[in-house]
């Protein structure tokens, strides 16, 4: 319980069920913030989910079903974390999904969708978020874009669109509050070994008929020099040091923890 440089903040962290965000919820609870937790899943394993942030690190947590793709669903969220929590100081905007085709066979409900989820929400949340932090002059906002927020690659495009969009929305809402004590910043990760991932390790070994570890670092090899995944831990350890007092002259920045991806 030592160094808990967030005692007494709540934090919300949207996709917190599994992956990225769940990675950073833990540790942001590690250092004493309340966590909001949001996503989808089985209800009994999101309760224990819950139960164990709460007694491992000793914080309060609460749980919001919010559709991030439905602005009012998350309007609905912001008011109950208010409610219950007083207010949000840490917003990390991390929900996200994917699809994959060229753009003239893009679904466009799947365009929409993508979109709406990857980019719209984290306008929505910052939106009713930073009245609160302004009023305490005091906020972090940290956006989780991906390598493909600074490059691209075939047959993503609104993934890539999206992730764009998330760093340009970071270094707005980092210029708006420059002379507050409100950050906001986006981190950037290549690949994660995340459910979302798992699907295409698990595509490419059946089409390939390969094993799971041949698949990975097949998948790995093409883009993330280091061959190595980069983790949910690591990227929880980020997220804490952009929360922290050494971090408030760090402002509209697009920090990519890549394994080399976006230095090729």
């Amino acid at each position: 319980m030592q160094n808990r440089s967030l005692s007494g903040k709540t934090a919300l962290v949207t996709g917190s069920t599994s992956g990225i965000g769940l990675g950073i919820a833990h540790a942001l609870a590690a250092q004493g913030a309340h966590i909001v937790l949001n996503g989808f899943g089985d209800a009994a394993v999101i309760d224990q989910m819950q139960k164990d942030i709460a007694q491992q690190h000793g914080v309060r947590t609460i749980y919001s079903g919010a559709d991030m793709s439905k602005a009012t669903e998350i309007e609905h969220m912001m008011r109950e974390a208010a409610t219950q929590m007083g207010g949000i100081d840490i917003l990390v905007n991390n929900a996200g999904i994917q699809h994959v085709a060229n753009v003239e066979d893009f679904p466009v409900e799947r365009w929409d969708a993508v979109i709406a989820i990857n980019l719209s929400s984290a306008f929505h949340t910052s939106r009713l978020a930073l009245p609160y932090m302004k009023k305490n002059n005091w906020g972090r906002i940290i956006n989780i874009a991906s390598v493909h927020g600074l490059v691209g690659s075939a047959g993503k495009s609104a993934y890539v669109a999206a992730k764009h969009g998330i760093i340009g929305l970071t270094k707005v809402t980092a210029l708006e509050n420059a002379q507050t004590g409100i950050t906001c910043n986006a981190i950037c990760p290549g690949w994660v070994l995340t459910p979302l991932v798992q699907k295409q390790v698990d595509a490419r070994a059946h089409d390939k008929s390969l094993s799971q570890e041949a698949a990975k670092h097949e998948l790995l090899i093409e883009k993330q020099p280091s061959a190595e995944f980069v983790t949910p831990e690591q990227l929880g350890e980020l997220a804490v040091f952009l929360c922290s007092s050494a971090a408030s002259q760090v402002r509209g920045a697009a920090w990519n923890m890549d394994g080399g991806w976006a230095a090729q």
